[in-house]
């Protein structure tokens, strides 16, 4: 289809970084066949120019379509030449290395014969792009009058009458168009509905605009839609055409002259004017020109996919954000759409709850089962054979997918894997944004932009995603970062569907799966997800010599069998990311070391000792491993690892010392979490990047005060440490003391204690640290019945946590945390009261409070009366909003 060619560029383009990255990082092994991948890169290069220019202006042309398979075919061949080259050689160095010679001729021989591949796909490269490039350019001319026409044709309404329910919605924008609350003045106002495709953000603002109270209110109303291709003349001439004659003079008017028209027959009017589907803030600068600010409380209400069109039209107002259907309210359209009335046969109920289940609250997908099912409405196996397979009688649904394609086309190149890859998650999997951004960068999706680290840049190619309203956020931090998110499973679904296409991943559901394609198809897949029937699968001895991901995300964990252990390395000689925390090794799987391409690894073990010739997988970025042992020892020595990014564990970890010269990984952000032991000043020294500490273990060590100095000293240097957490495994000793706040790292932002028992008198040394956002005081990090909180302290701090603690009273006020947003208390059980004066802070949006004395919750009722009092005020403005959650609730 269409997206596979401007995608192309973005495929060339990854290939490619991945490519050039493999050259930099593996000279020694690719010194025999440099020359020849060279040559491959530079033809490279220019395809992926040809393709950038022309595919956007002709994507719908036949030839260029063809030739985009081929230029795919090309560079997964290449890919696959230079790093099973690089595989090869490697694995000749390292058993030769440990005594296994008799390798080596069979595998000098691989080595000549993929040299010749690579010559190979260099001829390939040249002939695709001086034989049949040409063909393109005269077939584009044609083919660009035929696609400017489609487009201009193709307009199609897809939200008509897709909304049951949502009374509250339609009772809110009626309120944010005619509230006289303080903030309203009788200027010019704009407000948005934004929202996820096929929400029914359409259906509302038709409901919104036909509605008496609305009908009162605005006598000149107008409904104009905008879409993604628009011509600014029509829709002035459409807004006219609401309330006036069309005239001829007016339709040989120009864009300019229609605008000053409309203003003018709107000046003297009360207008309300609905510009459905604004795809763009530019498109918005273009259309605003004629409506004019009349002091007479006229309202534009918008409705768009994405946040940031909204944002821009009217920065003051928060867009109203169109939630999903309730489960009574999907199960009342379901019913209508089917029955003409709110009632279903009790013998269909079953299905009925699985089909909307599936659904999961999204209008254009229950609409389009619906569809499906009105013709049998009494036929219960019908019924049952559309609950089994609702994905895919929705995705077969010519108006859902346009939609979706529609949004998948419209995104710009590089988004376009990053979006395809959420495909590979389980269906209604929470993704944790830490894993997403670092697996992203791990298959090469994220290109280095000037200074701004690949996590930065992964984290803003999210937000986008976010503010297109393809990505729903499950969970934000306190500070308002995104800490969870998952996506539709009708989206889901279109990910799946085109990444098969272009070959990005497979899902396997059952064993078996591959063995039942062709081995050109089988051979083709980068990318394997096995989110169940895990061990069966790797029973069955799986194979895939291209594979460059394993995944598994199962919601059950599966225990390898001994002998079982090797079959995934021995399976996928080229993988770059091994993400299978869902099964557990009980010994280390030796043949890891072998796979010198990998950049991620995150796995579950019983084990505690990580082998020495880890040292061996010098592309390494990522390593993840959670454990069941209390302690990990790595004996590798990390320091080869140049491109470490991070080092995630759950057990208190030795780091083996460095036999060789001392030497600074410029890329390691995380280290967490490492041993008392293993902090020493020469570990700092070589860590001048580290963003994220965490410490575990007998904390007496360094931060008691024969140690503090010395350790603090050499934290201290750490000049882009944000986060630092000390976590404390020995309860039997009490620590006595902090350092001076002149001692922590200057631009901390995050510090988590953990059972370090410390006094609150010393409290007010944290509440000097300047940049401190984010303080988890988890079990037992504090002790003693009084904390008074000190002045001039906590300037910066949004974000506090208490956890277990014998704390009973808590004098506080407003001046002692003057921009916190969120309270979160667990286990106080002690603690009498929320000091009131907290109310007072402007800022504060959250009080949560788990297992907590009854107390605690009057007081922090109190709190929640004050905020919501002075939201009521301020409903609609920017950063308005208080909540407060009670566990266990009142009985």
């Amino acid at each position: 289809m269409a997206a596979s060619i401007p995608g192309m560029d973005a495929a060339v383009g990854f290939i490619l970084q991945n490519l050039k990255e493999s050259i930099q990082y593996n000279t020694e092994l690719i010194g025999k066949v440099k020359s020849n991948v060279k040559d491959l890169c530079d033809d490279l290069d220019t395809l992926r120019a040809f393709i950038k220019k022309y595919s956007e202006d002709y994507s719908k042309n036949e030839i260029l379509e063809k030739l985009a398979n081929e230029i795919r075919t090309v560079v997964y061949r290449a890919e696959d030449a230079i790093e099973r080259y690089i595989s090869c050689s490697s694995v000749q160095k390292l058993r030769g290395g440990f005594g296994r010679a008799v390798h080596y001729v069979d595998y000098t021989a691989e080595l000549r014969d993929v040299g010749k591949e690579i010559e190979k796909v260099s001829k390939d490269v040249r002939e695709i792009y001086e034989n049949k490039a040409p063909l393109g350019f005269a077939a584009m001319q044609v083919d660009e009058i035929c696609t400017r026409v489609q487009k201009e044709k193709k307009t199609l309404v897809v939200e008509e009458d897709n909304v049951v329910g949502f009374d509250d919605a339609t009772k809110d924008v009626i309120e944010l168009l005619t509230g006289e609350s303080d903030n309203q003045s009788d200027q010019l106002e704009v407000f948005s509905i934004i929202g996820m495709l096929g929400l029914g953000k359409t259906t509302l603002a038709k409901k919104v605009l036909n509605d008496p109270k609305i009908e009162y209110e605005f006598y000149t109303r107008a409904f104009v839609n905008v879409s993604q291709e628009y011509e600014r003349k029509e829709v002035f001439l459409k807004i006219l055409g609401s309330f006036t004659q069309i005239t001829d003079q007016m339709n040989k008017m120009s864009d300019e002259e229609l605008a000053k028209e409309l203003s003018n027959h709107l000046k003297t009017r009360k207008y309300l004017i609905v510009m459905d589907d604004v795809w763009t803030k530019e498109a918005w600068d273009q259309l605003k020109i004629a409506f004019p600010n009349n002091n007479k409380r006229s309202r534009i209400l918008i409705t768009s996919r994405n946040r940031p069109v909204a944002v821009h039209a009217n920065t003051n107002i928060n867009p109203y954000n169109l939630r999903f259907l309730y489960p009574d309210e999907s199960r009342e359209l379901l019913r209508r759409k089917v029955f003409g009335q709110n009632s279903c046969p009790s013998e269909l109920e079953e299905y009925e709850l699985k089909i909307l289940q599936k659904c999961d609250g999204l209008p254009l997908a229950i609409v389009v089962v619906a569809g499906i099912l009105v013709n049998h409405r009494g036929r219960t196996d019908w019924w049952k054979r559309v609950a089994q397979d609702v994905n895919d009688y929705v995705a077969r649904d010519q108006e859902q997918s346009y939609v979706i394609n529609l949004s998948y086309n419209h995104m710009p190149y590089r988004l376009k894997p990053c979006f395809l890859y959420l495909g590979v998650f389980r269906e209604d999997f929470e993704i944790p944004i830490w894993k997403l951004v670092r697996l992203w960068i791990a298959e090469g999706f994220i290109p280095q932009d000037g200074s701004m680290s690949l996590e930065d840049i992964a984290e803003d190619y999210l937000e986008e995603l976010v503010d297109r309203n393809l990505v729903m956020v499950g969970h934000r931090r306190s500070t308002g970062q995104i800490k969870t998110c998952r996506i539709h499973d009708t989206l889901r679904d279109f990910c799946k569907k085109e990444a098969a296409k272009e070959n990005l991943f497979k899902e396997i559901k059952k064993v078996g799966q591959l063995a039942s394609l062709s081995p050109d198809t089988c051979d083709s897949f980068r990318r394997l997800c096995v989110n169940a029937v895990v061990s069966d699968y790797i029973k069955s001895k799986p194979s895939g010599e291209c594979v460059r991901s394993f995944l598994s995300f199962a919601k059950e964990e599966t225990t390898l069998q001994p002998d079982h252990i090797s079959f995934i390395p021995k399976a996928f000689k080229l993988l770059r990311v091994l993400d299978v925390r869902s099964i557990i090794f009980t010994r280390f799987p030796t043949d890891i070391l072998y796979l010198v391409l990998l950049k991620y690894i995150a796995i579950s073990c019983h084990f505690k000792i990580l082998p020495e010739k880890m040292s061996n997988l010098w592309n390494l970025q990522t390593l993840i491993v959670e454990t069941s042992s209390r302690t990990l020892d790595i004996k590798a020595d990390i320091w080869k690892l140049a491109q470490l990014r991070h080092l995630h564990t759950n057990a208190s970890t030795s780091l083996a010392k460095s036999k060789e010269q001392p030497s600074i990984n410029a890329s390691l952000q995380t280290l967490s979490t490492i041993s008392p032991e293993s902090c020493s000043a020469e570990v700092f020294d070589r860590t001048p990047k580290l963003k994220k500490l965490g410490i575990c273990g007998k904390l007496r060590n360094i931060l008691e005060a024969h140690g503090q100095s010395s350790f603090f000293a050499s934290l201290y240097k750490l000049e882009e440490l944000e986060n630092l957490k000390l976590l404390n495994d020995d309860i039997s000793v009490k620590l006595h003391a902090l350092p001076q706040e002149n001692m922590f790292p200057r631009n901390l932002t995050r510090l988590t204690l953990l059972n370090t028992l410390l006094e609150w008198r010393h409290m007010s040394t944290l509440g000097k640290l300047e940049k401190l956002e984010v303080l988890k005081l988890k079990d037992n990090a504090f002790q003693g019945e009084l904390w008074k909180t000190e002045d001039c302290g906590f300037r910066n701090l949004k974000v506090l946590h208490i956890g277990s603690t014998n704390l009973v009273m808590w004098k506080a006020s407003a001046s002692h945390f003057p921009i916190l947003r969120s309270l979160f208390l667990r286990h106080c059980t002690k603690l009498e009261a929320v000091p009131s004066g907290l109310g007072d802070i402007s800022t504060l949006q959250e009080i949560d409070l788990y297992c907590t004395n009854p107390t605690v919750a009057t007081s922090a009722r109190k709190i929640q009366v004050l905020k919501l009092q002075v939201q009521a005020k301020d409903k609609h403005r920017r950063g308005s909003g208080f909540k407060l959650s009670v566990y266990p609730p009142d009985q």
